[in-house]
């Protein structure tokens, strides 16, 4: 079930800094008391292959996201510790180190199950081991998120493991849902910063796509 339109769940996580101090955040209230957007992407694994290569795209553009008002925080099911491990380790070694942002530890998944971003194919009862049997790695798709100021998400999309994500994507989707938000016009496809919106009218699409 989608999320778009409503408030950002009100959970509060374990995370850790770069330089190792142990947080906890809540992405709801950092978008509310800081008046900040928030993207918040989920990887599934630390110490793994396309998930370092994301960690280090979207610290590249932290700069670009800071320019909008934008917080970025990065979030899996590892520990603290694993992150910390991977925040030490180079980049020449499949390592995260240099990333700035905080990474969030979702390690009881309880956000990720709220979100229902879990790779959960199934749960059986096993007889022979009188238990639930999960099947599916039980780690968080490629998912990511957009919170407004007012903690309210306008943005989701997930992605299979395999598929990294475009950073410059959620730039654009941020510029352009700050263009509704200070102008009152909707952004047509491919809408980019300098190009022309419309009204949300029958004049205003007219209008647009006779030009």
């Amino acid at each position: 079930m989608s999320l778009v339109g409503k408030k950002f769940p009100n959970i509060t996580v374990d995370a850790i800094s770069e330089m190792g101090d142990n947080l906890k955040i809540n992405i709801f209230a950092e978008a509310v008391n800081n008046n900040k957007k928030v993207l918040l992407f989920w990887y599934p694994k630390d110490f793994t292959f396309v998930c370092p290569t994301e960690l280090h795209a979207f610290q590249e553009a932290l700069g670009e996201f800071a320019a909008r008002n934008t917080m970025v925080i990065g979030a899996s099911c590892d520990t603290n510790e694993v992150h910390f491990a991977w925040l030490n380790t180079p980049k020449d070694n499949g390592g995260i180190e240099g990333v700035t942002y905080p990474i969030l530890a979702d390690t009881n998944r309880n956000l990720a199950n709220v979100l229902g971003i879990l790779d959960i194919e199934s749960t059986q009862y096993n007889e022979d081991l009188d238990t639930m049997i999960v099947t599916g790695s039980n780690v968080t798709y490629r998912a990511t998120y957009l919170v407004d100021e007012t903690g309210k998400i306008f943005h989701e999309s997930v992605n299979d493991m395999p598929l990294g994500r475009n950073v410059a994507e959620y730039l654009r989707l941020i510029d352009a849902y700050t263009h509704v938000q200070q102008k009152g016009e909707v952004c047509p496809a491919n809408w980019e910063t300098g190009k022309e919106a419309m009204l949300a009218t029958r004049a205003g699409v007219a209008s647009y796509l006779s030009n």
